[in-house]
């Protein structure tokens, strides 16, 4: 395990020594870790106050003391997993298997797997927990229409499915009084869902934003926070309305939300940077910082006790010359990696 800390531009620092909920720090700081093991990555989750880290790894997930940059834990046998949520009510953790199209169970504390619960829809993707209903909320890439799926985090038992509008759903928030919101990235939509009927209520356009993913809900202002490629927007949950946006950088795939000290983290993988924003109030918005990372590192996770952000991003050497006679790839898809030769974990603190 290798560290180094990566302080933020001069100029940003003298922004943020001006910040009124920072009054015990006045400036940023990147520690960056070498953590090893194998595969991609897509989603990670910070354990609230623990410091532990879940990290995606494509057939498994590692666990990261985000305090140390050390591997503490592993959980196996996650095939293409995305993402983690974790009920503590429950002490069940909760894995999205795209591979077999399964949700793991573990027990939080030891990390031992319970079981695999089949999710018969596929196009597992997003995970995450609704404190209100107490259920586990999946949204799927499934076909040819997505889904949002409703597990009790207890008995993993499938409670309830809904049916979406588009077949590229992302990230899910809550309210805490009942409803769901859904980004979905292809339409530009956001749908509003019953927590507890799993019914569609509303669909609302997200214009100027593009390719909506990551997704917070801010209790105390009333705002849901959706992160989109370049453009950002904050949205009034009573009439669906765009009421303020942000500029951020490009390839965004997830949101990471401070309530405490107002912060609004926007990662963007294409620019290799996090854009720090601060709610002045419920529809004023300033940007505060924009923090490097590395290229690639699109998904984010924040400890909102310890207030620290999290990231993670392999680095992949040159991809393997294409075979004799292969066909091209087809227009717009991923172009092929190479093995993983690094894997990078960065803590963003202030």
């Amino acid at each position: 395990m290798t560290k180094c800390s990566l302080p933020i531009p001069a100029v940003l620092v003298a922004v943020a020594v001006t910040w009124p909920h920072l009054t015990s720090a006045q400036t940023f700081k990147v520690d960056r870790y070498s953590i090893g093991g194998e595969g991609g990555t897509d989603y990670l989750t910070a354990e609230p106050g623990t410091g532990r880290v879940f990290v995606s790894r494509g057939t498994h997930v590692m666990v990261i003391d985000g305090r140390t940059g050390k591997v503490i834990g592993d959980i196996p046998d996650t095939p293409r997993t995305h993402g983690i949520a974790l009920a503590p009510k429950s002490n069940h953790g909760f894995t999205t298997n795209g591979g077999d199209s399964t949700v793991t169970m573990f027990d939080l504390k030891t990390l031992v797997p319970i079981k695999k619960i089949r999710v018969p829809s596929g196009g597992l993707d997003g995970i995450m927990y609704d404190d209100f209903s107490d259920r586990i909320i999946l949204t799927n890439h499934s076909r040819p229409i997505g889904t949002a799926t409703a597990i009790d985090p207890g008995s993993g038992e499938i409670l309830g499915v809904a049916e979406l509008e588009d077949n590229a759903p992302e990230g899910a928030a809550s309210d805490g009084k009942g409803r769901l919101f859904v980004n979905n990235e292809s339409k530009n939509t956001m749908q509003v869902l019953d927590a507890r009927t799993m019914k569609v209520s509303s669909s609302w356009p997200l214009t100027p934003c593009e390719g909506p993913t990551g997704i917070a809900f801010d209790r105390s202002s009333n705002r849901i926070f959706s992160g989109c490629g370049k453009t950002s927007v904050v949205i009034d949950p009573n009439s669906g309305r765009v009421v303020s946006t942000i500029a951020n950088g490009d390839g965004v795939d997830a949101l990471g939300w401070d309530a405490s000290e107002k912060l609004i983290y926007i990662p963007a993988g294409r620019d290799g940077n996090v854009t720090v924003v601060r709610q002045d109030s419920p529809d004023k918005y300033t940007v505060v910082a924009t923090v490097p990372t590395m290229r690639g590192a699109k998904t984010i996770a924040v400890d909102p006790v310890r207030h620290v952000a999290y990231l993670f991003q392999p680095e992949y050497g040159p991809a393997p010359a294409p075979a004799p006679g292969a066909p091209a790839p087809a227009p717009g898809s991923r172009p092929p990696r190479g093995p993983v030769i690094g894997s990078w974990f960065f803590v963003i603190s202030h």
